[in-house]
C-alpha cells in the first residue's frame, strides 16, 4: 500500500510539473484552445511557443498569454474569450462588451498587450523592435458591432496572419538564441508567481490613480 501511495504521488508531482512546464495548468479555455491551435500549426525548430510567460519589468512584472518565436519574428499574444457584442476602438481606453443587455467595460486588449511587447522588446533588445509583433485574439461568439480594429483576429485569422508573414527577419539560430533568452528570463510557474502579479497589478494601478486628476 505504501509503495502504491509513493508511485502515485511521484506521477502526480510529474504530472503537475510538466504541466507548469507548459503552462497548461494557469490557462483558462480560451487560452487553450489558441495554445493548441498553434502547436498544431507551427513545430520546431522554426517555432517556439511560450505559455504564460511572467516576466520582471521596471514597474513590477507582467504576464503575457502566449509568445511565438518564429524565423518571422516574435508575435506576442493576448487572448481575450467573450461572447455578445463588442464595441471597440484601437485607441479607445476601454471596450465595452454586451451581453443580455447588460453592459461591461474592460481594458483596451490592444493597450494592454503594447505593455507585453514593450517587456519583450526591451529583453530581445539585440533585435529590430519591428520584429516583435502584437496580436489580440478573440476566441468565443463575441461580434464587433463598429469593425475589428486593426491587430485583432480570430484563431484562424491569426494563423492566416502567421502564415502570410515575410520574408525571414531572422536564421534559426537567432531563433533558438531568442527562446534561451527568454527561458532564462521567464520567472517560474507558480501560484506565488501569479499573487506577486497581481501585487503589482495593484501596486501600478494605485500609482496610476494617484497620479491621476482628482474630481
Amino acid at each position: 500500500m505504501d509503495v502504491l501511495v509513493l508511485f502515485l504521488a511521484l506521477l502526480g508531482g510529474y504530472w503537475i510539473g510538466r504541466n507548469q512546464r507548459f503552462g497548461w495548468v494557469f490557462q483558462n479555455e480560451g487560452e487553450r484552445l489558441v495554445a493548441q491551435s498553434l502547436r498544431e500549426h507551427f513545430s520546431s525548430p522554426e517555432f517556439h511557443l511560450f505559455n504564460h510567460v511572467t516576466l520582471d519589468t521596471p514597474e513590477g512584472t507582467t504576464q503575457v498569454d502566449h509568445i511565438l518565436v518564429s524565423r518571422f519574428g516574435i508575435f506576442v499574444i493576448e487572448t481575450k474569450d467573450y461572447s455578445g457584442w463588442i464595441f471597440a476602438g484601437e485607441r479607445d481606453a476601454t471596450w465595452t462588451q454586451v451581453l443580455f443587455h447588460h453592459k461591461s467595460r474592460f481594458q483596451n486588449p490592444i493597450r494592454q498587450n503594447f505593455r507585453h511587447v514593450c517587456a519583450v522588446r526591451s529583453l530581445l533588445d539585440f533585435l529590430p523592435p519591428e520584429a516583435v509583433h502584437s496580436a489580440v485574439v478573440f476566441v468565443g461568439s463575441a461580434e464587433f458591432k463598429a469593425g475589428v480594429p486593426r491587430g485583432v483576429f480570430t484563431v484562424q485569422g491569426l494563423i492566416d496572419h502567421i502564415v502570410r508573414q515575410s520574408p525571414d527577419v531572422m536564421s534559426l539560430n537567432r531563433v533558438q538564441f531568442c527562446v534561451g533568452r527568454l527561458e532564462m528570463a521567464r520567472l517560474a510557474l507558480s501560484g506565488e508567481t501569479d499573487v506577486e502579479h497581481v501585487e503589482s497589478l495593484r501596486w501600478r494601478f494605485r500609482k496610476s490613480w494617484w497620479r491621476s486628476p482628482r474630481s
